[in-house]
């Protein structure tokens, strides 16, 4: 698919972020509010959308393929992420398969336990000082004829504890271990997670980025 990029200042916007994941909601409205963008869900529209196949290579790929997709598809200015965790001691896994790293059965609690596991077993024995590890976002903004209009990417580096801590954020929060405050990023507060966290940089780049013509 081939798709035109563009650069612009959207002014004053309303966007349908393309998410079921009520966490990633909440955060990016926080965020995108502060800086003047309304930021809608898939719960507002009238009907359910076909989810489009995420089989991008990368973060930014799949971001982009969701985002022209849901615009397409609802003729609605689109914002959609794609995110995960980068382990280096693993190759840079789990990545783009960070979601369904353990399987896809079960709620997202379920699945958010079954990851979190399996990283723990595949991390077994490897000296804590080479368990760096980073969170990414890649953020696509799309209007509905498919028209790029502002990309972004955010990363929130740390370590993989070894075992999980906290029982704020979601995902793989419990497990990444934040040298500087001596805590895990579930541990922290809402707020000061987006402060520092990839999907806060990223949006607030992309933020910028809606702005400036």
């Amino acid at each position: 698919m081939t798709v035109r990029r563009t650069r612009g200042c959207l002014g004053p916007v309303r966007i349908l972020f393309a998410t079921s994941n009520p966490h990633k909601l909440a955060e990016v409205r926080a965020i995108l509010g502060a800086n003047h963008i309304e930021v809608v869900g898939l719960d507002t529209l009238p009907e359910p959308v076909p989810e489009p196949v995420e089989d991008g290579a990368t973060f930014a790929e799949n971001a982009e393929i969701k985002a022209v997709g849901y615009a397409r598809a609802t003729n609605l200015r689109c914002l959609a992420e794609d995110s995960g965790l980068e382990v280096d001691a693993l190759g840079g896994a789990p990545g783009v398969h960070s979601a369904r790293y353990a399987g896809a059965d079960g709620t997202r609690a379920q699945r958010d336990r079954a990851n979190n596991e399996k990283l723990l077993a595949e991390l077994a024995g490897v000296d804590p000082a080479q368990r760096q590890a980073r969170f990414v976002c890649a953020m696509c903004v799309a209007e509905p004829d498919g028209t790029i209009v502002a990309t972004s990417r955010g990363t929130y580096e740390g370590v993989i504890a070894d075992e999980p801590r906290g029982t704020s954020g979601f995902g793989y929060d419990p497990l990444l271990f934040l040298a500087d405050v001596g805590k895990t990023s579930a541990e922290l507060t809402p707020e000061q997670k987006n402060a520092r966290s990839h999907r806060g940089a990223a949006a607030r780049t992309l933020a910028r980025q809606l702005r400036t013509a």
